[in-house]
């Protein structure tokens, strides 16, 4: 492509509403534009580096088995209603209605119409197993769409769905996408990992979260370089080593006044005590249940484990657990916020594995500006459990093989879950097996979000002029920077490099314009073409062309018929690399 005639829109100044790299650097290269709050159109560069990914996605997915479709976006609400989702699902969901009355939604995922394709004509397990995927536009509502391309409310996502006869199948199935996911990631340069995380409101026994890493990842994810384990933080198991207190003497119990010192910091500063040395109380609604959670000072509830941990080993109807409401705790504890203590409740009292070793801590009193030093659980108060309830953090001992928790950010670019039969289940998705009964299939669903790929691939390659994009999905391989499109001989040579290279497969952008050279120099740079072959007046009439690599700091002098090969070469090794 000639620049003199593309449709390529530089800015020199950054979109002010944006708070990530690849948001500014996306917007001034000319790759993407907002229509509206988390809604863009892609330009004609950014729409060549998705159709790229898009094309990795595809190759990755077909090796692995499956087979491409297209579902509608618009979906009838009478499917998420067999489900169960259209009420569970929450305003992300866009809801509209026809001019018959009808309700229909924008479909954010897929899981009820594929279930539907699938349940209208796979009868046999002779038919099984089956996975189908597409690469469709999604929309979700999103409260608060923010960083550009890594949450906008409309995206370009792969999502695909298997369907097995039983749970050994759909684990084998559910592997084979996991593996494709890092061929995938690999094929994209990426620095990642796969870790576990929870299910969500799509469902399912087992996740995996594969999290781009980047300091301006939205996601705080845990991994251990002992034994390789690695979750988001909301998942990450943590082992607590001392699981019992020691042999000390137990004090007696002691109220003090703690004067509008309701915080962690303001109860250690006013007592001389360290934030280890107090238990806060949290008071969690669990549908019609209030249940506390006990947790050392400097440590952060999980609401997940906790939720999690309820509804396996408790008879709690827990529905949508959340922090109950100031109302609620004053009715339970008779204090203002900030002084619960686990003393009294007449409530179920749940505490993190971190306060077993714990004695002679100090908890919330029940009652205002007063707390209670030398507080000792079985002796004061009641545990009816301890479990895992908190959040993972740096340090923490892994919860397999006891090594060293490591944090990162991370941007999640894909997503796999075995989701078994919540879906066939409902909707009846069954079939016949060997015996002749019907059986539901079980499923496993797989998400890449290939707009978002585009904006964590610039997170990871970028430096202060703008993007450095990995071969395999840059928008052209090549420019030919021409500083002198007035001089016959130069435009000679460099519209004969162009034809070559395009010959020899090498996607090429020949910057023809009138435009002046450090423009030039900045344009190339900005928008992130990986090789930059220089041509000017007095290059030309030395017998010599500048290229330059974008990850590289140098440049170097090749003689005009030595470019060609060279670049050819370059762009082939680093296409086998990917």
């Amino acid at each position: 492509m000639r620049l003199s005639q593309a449709f390529l829109p530089t800015r020199k100044e950054d979109p002010a509403d944006a708070e990530v790299v690849s948001h500014r650097l996306l917007v001034r290269a000319g790759y993407i534009r907002m229509i509206a709050r988390g809604i863009y159109t892609f330009l004609p560069l950014g729409w060549r580096s998705v159709r790229k990914i898009e094309a990795v996605v595809r190759e990755e997915m077909d090796r692995a088995g499956a087979l491409e479709i297209m579902m509608p976006a618009v979906q009838p609400a009478e499917l998420w209603e067999e489900s169960g989702r259209w009420d569970e699902y929450g305003p992300e969901l866009l809801r509209l209605t026809d001019r018959k009355g009808a309700d229909f939604c924008v479909g954010p995922t897929h899981e009820e119409v594929v279930t539907d394709l699938v349940r209208g004509d796979i009868k046999s397990y002779k038919q099984l197993p089956i996975n189908l995927y597409q690469i469709q536009t999604k929309f979700r509502d999103e409260v608060r769409p923010r960083f550009g391309l890594m949450r906008g409310r409309e995206f370009v996502m792969k999502d695909a769905y298997s369907f097995d006869v039983d749970i050994e199948s759909a684990e084998t199935s559910y592997q084979a996408m996991f593996d494709a996911y890092h061929r995938i990631f690999q094929r994209l340069g990426f620095e990642y990992r796969a870790v576990e995380a929870d299910t969500g409101n799509i469902g399912g026994s087992t996740s995996h979260e594969f999290q781009v890493l980047a300091d301006t990842g939205e996601d705080e994810i845990v991994s251990c370089s002992q034994c390789g384990y690695a979750a988001n933080v909301e998942k990450a198991e943590i082992r607590v080593d001392a699981t019992d207190r020691e042999d000390v003497e137990l004090h007696p119990t002691e109220k003090v006044p703690t004067p509008n010192a309701s915080s962690i910091s303001d109860v250690a500063a006013f007592l001389d005590k360290a934030p280890q040395e107090i238990v806060k109380t949290l008071i969690f609604q669990a549908e019609e249940t209030l249940v506390a959670v006990l947790l050392r000072g400097d440590h952060d509830a999980n609401p997940i484990k906790i939720a999690t941990y309820l509804r396996d080993h408790t008879d709690i109807e827990v529905g949508d657990l959340h922090l109950a409401t100031d109302a609620a705790i004053t009715k339970a504890t008779n204090a203002p916020v900030g002084f619960a203590g686990p003393v009294g409740l007449s409530i179920p009292v749940f505490a993190d594995l971190a306060i077993r070793p714990l004695a002679n801590f100090t908890v919330g009193a029940n009652e205002a500006d007063t707390h209670l030093l030398n507080v000792n659980y079985d002796r004061d108060f009641q545990v009816t459990a301890f479990a895992d309830l908190r959040l993972a953090r740096e340090g923490d001992a892994c919860g397999r093989c006891g090594g060293a928790l490591t944090s990162h950010r991370g941007i999640e670019v894909g997503h796999v879950f075995l989701l078994g039969d919540k879906y066939s289940r409902s909707m009846e998705a069954h079939f016949l097996d060997q015996n002749g009964r019907h059986q539901p299939m079980q499923m496993g669903c797989y998400g890449i979000g290939v707009t978002r790929i585009l904006a964590a691939v610039v997170e990871q390659n970028h430096d202060d002029d703008g993007i450095i994009w990995p071969m395999a999905i840059a928008p052209y391989h090549a420019i030919l920077t021409v500083l002198h499109p007035d001089n016959e001989d130069v435009m000679a040579i460099a519209n004969d490099y162009y034809q070559q290279l395009q010959d020899a497969g090498v996607e090429v952008l020949l910057d023809d314009r009138n435009a002046g050279i450090g423009a030039k120099f900045k344009d190339a740079d900005l928008i992130g073409i990986p090789l930059r072959v220089t041509l000017g007046a007095r290059g030309v009439k030395e017998g010599q062309a500048e290229l330059k690599l974008r990850h590289a700091p140098d440049k170097e002098f090749l003689s005009i018929d030595d470019v060609v090969p060279r670049v050819i070469d370059e762009v082939h090794s680093a296409l086998h690399k990917s």
